[in-house]
């Protein structure tokens, strides 16, 4: 059987951490004279209490870890963590059901951006605070386990990234900390920064400080029903340019602040990024002009980037209806959203890796068809591709088009339109945030939906978020045995 208690034990020392992280909502509902700031008082006493009865119970445990212990871990944190981050909202405003709590709290950290919340303008600062802050938490999260965890696991190819992400196998906490403290660094001062500008080009203090958070974690949650809507202008452009920041890798960051460019220039999964959004917004853009004369062409190229790059970076921040541009654009806005960022950044969705080695294997494979007695090394950034990563990769892309269809035929058997089936079942798996249908609250709330649609999304978040094989892997028996 597997030694659960060193699990245990990090999972409560992470749940005293966001007990204590309550204590900032609380303070600026304190300071603006809300009574509301006693709900994360008492949330804060109780996320902390109960942590540290699991930490102080399993202090004894050996600290390091094994692969089978990582998986249960990265399972159970996003499980755990969203459950006592949902406290808030069931004691305090806006006083919501455990589904919708939870369904929020999950959205949060999964950086997903959907909320069954469906007036975010009459919530107390504290709350909305508190729910970008989930986001920022989560992105963090994510950006630690793609390069530390989820390459010693080997799910969907991440092996790849091993030597980046440094061996820690057998000693992944040790080294894990050292990394995760470098890239924390990167994390903080890009938030910092970005909250900065916000100011700088006219936001208030507290609206730069929710949306930088929200905004460096492509999370996506705004305080307000419009989005980024009352921001239209050139904060969208300082928006994109932090999303897309936030959608390449942190390691290559973390290089370039070390004194190294080049891997970051040289980075194919990054030109590719660029290159691919590029293509999107031009297309869009040469329909909307041309196709459907939409008008001032400054504006159609400031909302296409701003709502491409959103979709894309998997944010789902929205400054306009985009269902108004037409289903060439809509079109162009899914496939992206199926995308994603880069491997190793707070993007979600399938990741723009794993499309450069499925393109590879497929050009090999007709280059066989062609000349079947020759041999075509497969090659990702001038090093070879093993055979387990090729494997690993088609293996996380048939899971993720089989989850994907699942849960659309699962949404649609709730009651919902077969276009919020859709679009529920894609902003979940994909974590993008964004989604579109008649059953949708005025600002793209889910509260109208069936609760079994509200925990199928929720359930589609989660193993979106951790890469699906990482969370399927605990249901085979052969897991459990030693």
């Amino acid at each position: 059987m597997i030694d659960i208690r060193p699990v245990a034990h990090i999972v409560g020392k992470l749940v005293v951490t966001l007990g204590a992280a309550m204590s900032l909502p609380m303070f600026v509902d304190w300071w603006a004279g809300d009574p509301h700031w006693q709900v994360f008082l008492e949330s804060g006493i109780l996320t902390m209490l109960a942590g540290a009865l699991v930490t102080l119970s399993t202090r004894q445990a050996d600290k390091s870890l094994t692969i089978k212990q990582a998986f249960l871990l990265t399972a159970l944190l996003w499980l755990v963590l969203p459950l006592a981050g949902a406290l808030p909202f069931m004691l305090g405003a806006p006083y919501a059901s455990f589904t919708d709590a939870y369904f929020e709290a999950m959205s949060g950290f999964t950086t997903t951006g959907t909320t069954a919340f469906p007036e975010l303008d009459t919530l107390p600062r504290g709350t909305n605070l508190w729910r970008c802050f989930l986001n920022w938490a989560g992105g963090l999260g994510i950006i630690v386990v793609a390069m530390i965890f989820l390459p010693v696991m080997k799910v969907g190819g991440m092996q790849f990234f091993k030597s980046e992400g440094f061996d820690t196998m057998g000693k992944i906490l040790p080294r894990a900390f050292d990394i995760a403290g470098e890239m924390t660094g990167v994390y903080c001062a890009m938030t910092g920064a970005c909250m900065i500008i916000y100011i700088l080009f006219g936001m208030t203090g507290f609206d730069a400080l929710v949306l930088a958070l929200s905004t460096c974690s492509t999370g996506g949650f705004s305080n307000y029903d419009a989005s980024f809507g009352p921001f239209i202008g050139p904060l969208e452009y300082v928006a994109s340019v932090f999303m897309i920041l936030a959608s390449i890798p942190f390691i290559r960051m973390v290089q370039l602040i070390r004194g190294s460019a080049d891997p970051l220039w040289r980075d194919v999964q990054v030109r590719a990024y660029i290159r691919w959004t590029f293509y999107a917004i031009a297309a869009i853009v040469a329909y909307r002009l041309v196709w459907l004369k939409a008008g001032d062409p400054s504006d159609v190229i400031r909302e296409t980037v701003f709502n491409v790059v959103s979709t894309f970076s998997g944010t789902g921040y929205a400054s306009t209806d985009v269902m108004k541009w037409g289903h060439l654009p809509f079109a162009i806005l899914i496939v992206v959203g199926l995308i994603g960022g880069c491997t190793g950044s707070t993007s979600c969705s399938v990741k723009v890796f794993r499309y450069l080695v499925l393109f590879q294997a497929i050009k090999s494979q007709l280059r066989r068809m062609r000349s079947p007695h020759r041999v075509y090394p497969l090659k990702y950034d001038g090093r070879p591709l093993e055979q387990d990563v090729i494997d690993s990769v088609m293996a996380f892309f048939t899971l993720f088009m089989l989850t994907f269809g699942v849960l659309v035929v699962g949404l649609a058997l709730t009651g919902l339109h077969p276009r919020t089936a859709l679009t529920g079942a894609w902003t979940a798996i994909a974590n993008v945030g964004v989604m579109w249908g008649p059953e949708l609250s005025p600002n793209g709330a889910v509260n109208n939906f069936p609760a079994s649609a509200r925990w199928m999304m929720t359930m589609g978040m989660y193993i979106g978020r951790l890469e699906l094989l990482s969370v399927f892997v605990l249901f085979l028996p052969s897991f459990w045995r030693s």
